[in-house]
């Protein structure tokens, strides 16, 4: 398999609709990569932590991180979607396949289903899918993005594209029905080991939870990980580049407030186990260097499955925003009085995960 080659990155005038990227250096991961994300972000999750609580569950080992697995996958992508990339827009239609291990080797393609150049004539939105598998080519995982490119000469005609077909619908959230069912037993999930007596019976839809304290975001953390990422987005890491852009400063990975978004939800979550679904993801404003953010999460829903009666599924929104004096997580900050986000409003996630049943 062939396809041109951007050494430097691809700008918006160099994708073309519904062309296959095929993303260089498969990545195998190690027990190394586990504990530096655990000490990056301070996960406790027993499933990922302890290996006779994972395979208690009927599994080989402890699974990697979900998220770890995405931000692989993701940085895999990042040279040939995103290197020239002013912001990433948002996600959808995600799916967490099958679980990872130590040792396994990740790879990654993306397709071209969307291509919209933006009024100013000086950037666009490339939106791909990705997909990330195994050695085995079993898939661990797939999902849409769209982000903001740079165009490399404003004066470039955009693509003769028919809005009809250039730009396709993303289902809102993966309808319950249609919720994969988990390899792991959680029928012999250990709620003592894991912190907390609840369950998914106890959780009720429209319940609202703050997760606790705050993280101060530092630089030296950030760049570790989106280098263990091998995320090469310039906007991350180039200070005199972003010095003449319109934040004057590099931008915190959105992954990385993903992250800390799940290691903060573990508190009041506790017997959740691994992600289901992406249903949509928004980055609503950008992070930085120095910023205190802090999380809460809302139950959408729930579901249950006929032929598992050990789990169910919780469809949470969880939203992350900066602190400021004034501000208060316990009053669950989301919309102002005309339903618009708050401009602290940083994060705003749409998952489903699974959790053990009483």
């Amino acid at each position: 398999m062939t396809q041109t080659y951007f050494p430097n990155g691809r700008y918006f005038e160099d994708f073309t609709l519904g062309e296959t990227l095929v993303h260089a250096t498969p990545r195998t991961l190690g027990e190394g990569d586990g504990a530096l994300y655990q000490a990056l972000y301070g996960g406790r999750n027993p499933l990922h932590s302890s290996a006779p609580f994972a395979q208690q569950l009927g599994l080989r080992d402890r699974p990697l991180e979900d998220w770890l697995v995405f931000h692989i996958v993701f940085g895999k992508s990042v040279p040939d979607v995103s290197r020239h990339a002013l912001a990433n827009l948002g996600y959808g239609e995600g799916q967490f396949g099958a679980p990872v291990f130590a040792g396994d080797t990740l790879s990654a393609s993306s397709q071209v289903i969307g291509l919209r150049e933006n009024k100013s004539g000086e950037t666009g939105i490339v939106m791909v899918r990705t997909r990330g598998v195994n050695q085995h080519e079993a898939q661990v995982l797939s999902y849409v993005r769209w982000v903001m490119v740079k165009k490399r000469d404003a004066s470039s005609p955009a693509p003769n594209l028919d809005p009809k077909t250039a730009w396709p619908d993303i289902a809102a959230h993966v309808v319950a029905a249609d919720l994969p069912l988990p390899q792991a037993d959680y029928g012999l999930w250990n709620c003592v080991a894991a912190g907390s007596p609840r369950l998914w019976e106890s959780f009720e839809v429209g319940e609202r939870m703050a997760h606790g304290g705050g993280v101060t975001l530092e630089d030296s953390e950030h760049m570790m990980a989106t280098r263990a990422y091998q995320n090469t987005a310039e906007v991350h890491f180039d200070a005199h580049l972003q010095a003449d852009s319109r934040f004057g400063q590099r931008l915190i990975y959105g992954g990385h407030i993903i992250s800390h978004a799940t290691a903060m939800r573990f508190n009041g979550f506790e017997n959740a186990g691994a992600m289901a679904t992406l249903n949509s993801g928004t980055h609503a404003a950008p992070a930085f260097a120095g910023d205190t953010i802090y999380g809460w999460s809302e139950v959408l829903d729930k579901a249950s499955f006929e032929t598992r009666p050990d789990v169910g599924a919780l469809r949470l929104r969880q939203i992350m925003i900066k602190g400021r004096k004034g501000l208060n997580i316990n009053d669950f900050p989301h919309l102002d009085a005309e339903s618009k986000r708050l401009p602290e409003v940083i994060l705003e996630l749409d998952i489903w995960l699974y959790m053990a049943r009483g």
